[in-house]
Order: structure tokens, then C-alpha cells, then sequence
């Protein structure tokens, strides 16, 4: 097993899967007939039920997301599982989101932790299956605020179990900062005195980030959902971030790459994650604040889905109930430095401030937060086919860059 993991290395891909094309509509046309019907979901089977262990469990995970002590004898979640259940567990890293969705698509695995640029791929390939969540007993006790969400469900169904979630920050060094930033103007500030020393997220997913600060400051553009998106509006969004490439020092995807450039001075302001700060806080090398700024955030809720070709299909159902039981909950959560999905979590982690940093049970700062979610032809905000999908994304992140 893999220590805190590269989390979100999503790389931009030449081609987009099989299952973006279904999502994007069956024809030109239809992108721009508001009234055409959205994609239906391919019919997958439900389980009714959870038997006996298959003796094995075959998982894509973010690195992190299945200790089993290799890393640290002291952090270790799987073993117990293991011995609970007679399931052998079998993680394998998924580095990106895109490289999760094509070993889902192999059929090798039972299931995967997917983020939210990833799991509407998932659900309209017909590559996960809906989720029983009667048959998982701690769901009752998953944070609210996480439930029945536009990544994680279609039409009132869901199709996964809610894990970890957390928001995108604006991180600062204060004491290059002097004026502490309220929004995130000042990452887009084509005047800034940090030229050269702002970073950004590398993703297309990022797109989201310039089109949520449109969204407060140019209602003209009547943007309700930043990853539901127009050509007016993406092209908004686009130019954005196109000027804002010209005072932008580096694109990030590794966090640790991240923490790297703010205590080298190559970095100070930028997108950034609460486990980023905490990290360069703990090195004291530089000292980092965070915020969510007054137009909010972009941020993730990774969820664990069950492959539709499940071949140990009831050791994933035992695995999903186990990795949010509150005890495991809480171990992972700590070790990858993320909020915990499970409520009951806040009462068996270690630091007995982690909940209260994180925001775990928050659902005011939840609400802040506009969460991954894989942009889509049929617009999120309900407008008809008229929106950009993810391949178009991927597109202009690659000219963006350049």
C-alpha cells in the first residue's frame, strides 16, 4: 500500500471513453436542442441482498484508501476486514481518474473510491451498478449533505457509498500576503503584485474553479452551475483562464509538488487543499493560511461504486459498509487528511480537533462547496443538451496550457 497519495493526478487524455460519448448525446443536433432528452441509464441489476464473502476482493483505489500496515504498522483498516470477513483484499492505485474508469471498464475489479469527474462516466457506461444502501448498515449515519447527490445518483438512485469529501482552498503565505485575500479574484487578478508566484490546479476539471468565480461576478452571464456550462459561458471561462495562465508560476497535480513550491518561495497564493496546508504548516519551513473565499469552492466527495461485473460482489457490499464504519472512517480520514463521510467518525479520531478542522459535519461549509461533477452534454442545471461535456473540457485545458 501506498502513504497519502498523489490524490487527484488526473491527466488529460487524447480520447474521451465510450461512455462520455453516450453522455454527450447521440448527435450534433441534439447538443443544441434544449428539448431533447437527457441519456437514460443503462439497466444494471441491483443486489437484494449480501451473502456470504467470496474469500476475495479485487478494489482501484486513490492511494491511501486501503492501508493494510505495509506503510505504517500502525495504520492499518484492511487486516481487520480481512479477518471479519475472510475477504483478501486486493487494492490496486488508480493514479488518475481517467485510468480508474478504464480498469473499471477492463471487468477485473469488484469496485472502485471515484471521484466525482469520474463517476457519471461510470454510471452512463453501465460500467457500476446501482447501490442497495439498506444493505449497508452504516449508510444511515453518512452525513446527509452527501446523500442523493448529481455525482453520486441518477433520478433519486444511488450509485455509491459516500467516503471522504473536502473543499479546494485559496492557501496564502501571510508573510509574503500582506493583505489577506478575501476572493478569488486574486488568483485571477491579471495586475497581481504575485505574478509569477500564484499556482493553479492542473485538470480540466479546474474550468469549474474560473467558471464558479464568473458565476458571482458577472451575472450577465446567468451561469447556475459551474459545470453546467454554454458556449457563452465556457468560453467566458475559458478566456479567464487563458489571462490568467500569463501570471501563473505552476500548474499542479501532485500535492506533495505542491507543498514543495510554497516552502521553496516559488509559490505564494493559490488552489489549494486543507491536507496541503496542514502539511507545510507541520514542516514549519512556511507558514500557510487557508480559506474558502466569499464565492466559495469547488471541491471533491469521493464515492466507493460497485462494478456491474462484480465477480465478489458481496464482499464489496461488506467492504462499502466497512469503510465507512466509524472507526475506519476515521482512519482514513486522518491518514489522507480528508473530512470523513460517517457522522459517527468525530468520536474515534486521534485528534480530537480533526472534524472541527476538516469542517466533517459541517453543513453550512458543506454547502459552500460545489462538488466535482463530470460535465455533461444534458446540462446538470436541467437546461437541455445544450452544455459542454467533458470532452470538450479536456479540449480547451489543452489549449489553455498551451
Amino acid at each position: 500500500m501506498i502513504a497519502l497519495r498523489s490524490k487527484r493526478t488526473i491527466s488529460i487524455v487524447s480520447a474521451i471513453s465510450a461512455a462520455l460519448l453516450l453522455l454527450a448525446g447521440c448527435s450534433s443536433s441534439a447538443k443544441n436542442d434544449a428539448s431533447t432528452a437527457a441519456p437514460s441509464v443503462p439497466k444494471v441489476a441491483m443486489a437484494d441482498a449480501v451473502g456470504a464473502g467470496e474469500g476475495a476482493l479485487n478494489i482501484v483505489i486513490w492511494a491511501g484508501y486501503a492501508e493494510n500496515g505495509s506503510s505504517d504498522k500502525a495504520v492499518d483498516w484492511v487486516t481487520p476486514f480481512e479477518k471479519a470477513t475472510g475477504c483478501k483484499v486486493n487494492a490496486k492505485v488508480g493514479n488518475t481518474s481517467d485510468e480508474m474508469v478504464t480498469l473499471m471498464k477492463s471487468g477485473e475489479y469488484d469496485g472502485v473510491s471515484a471521484s466525482g469527474d469520474a463517476t457519471l462516466r461510470l454510471i452512463y457506461g453501465g460500467d457500476v451498478a446501482p447501490v442497495n444502501t439498506s444493505l449497508v448498515p452504516n449508510y444511515s449515519t453518512v452525513s446527509d449533505f452527501l446523500k442523493d447527490k448529481p455525482w453520486n445518483s441518477v433520478a433519486g438512485q444511488m450509485y455509491g457509498i459516500p467516503h471522504g469529501w473536502g473543499a479546494n482552498v485559496l492557501a496564502y503565505n501571510p508573510a509574503k500576503v500582506t493583505t489577506p485575500p478575501t476572493s478569488w479574484g486574486a488568483v485571477f487578478d491579471p495586475a497581481s503584485p504575485y505574478k509569477g508566484a500564484i499556482t493553479a490546479y492542473d485538470s480540466p476539471i479546474y474550468i469549474a474553479d474560473a467558471a464558479l468565480y464568473l458565476m458571482k461576478t458577472q451575472p450577465d452571464l446567468a451561469i447556475t452551475d459551474p459545470y453546467s456550462l454554454d458556449e457563452k459561458q465556457f468560453n467566458a471561462a475559458v478566456d479567464l483562464l487563458k489571462a490568467q495562465k500569463l501570471i501563473v508560476g505552476e500548474y499542479w497535480s501532485d500535492y506533495t509538488k505542491a507543498v514543495q513550491s510554497f516552502e521553496s518561495g516559488n509559490t505564494v497564493m493559490g488552489t489549494s487543499w486543507q491536507v496541503i496546508a496542514n502539511l507545510i504548516n507541520g514542516d514549519k519551513k512556511v507558514a500557510v493560511e487557508s480559506i474558502v473565499p466569499s464565492e466559495g469552492a469547488t471541491g471533491w466527495s469521493d464515492t466507493w461504486m460497485i462494478s456491474a461485473k462484480a465477480k465478489h460482489p458481496n464482499c464489496m457490499y461488506k467492504w462499502m459498509d466497512h469503510i465507512i464504519s466509524p472507526t475506519a472512517n476515521a482512519q482514513v480520514a486522518e491518514w489522507f487528511g480528508e473530512a470523513p463521510s460517517q457522522t459517527l467518525s468525530c468520536a474515534e479520531t486521534s485528534d480530537k480537533s480533526f472534524c472541527d478542522t476538516y469542517h466533517a459535519t459541517d453543513a453550512m461549509y458543506a454547502s459552500q462547496i460545489h462538488y466535482w461533477t463530470t460535465p455533461t452534454t444534458a446540462c446538470l442545471d436541467g437546461r437541455g443538451n445544450i452544455c459542454k461535456d467533458y470532452a470538450a473540457w479536456t479540449q480547451a485545458w489543452t489549449a489553455i496550457k498551451g
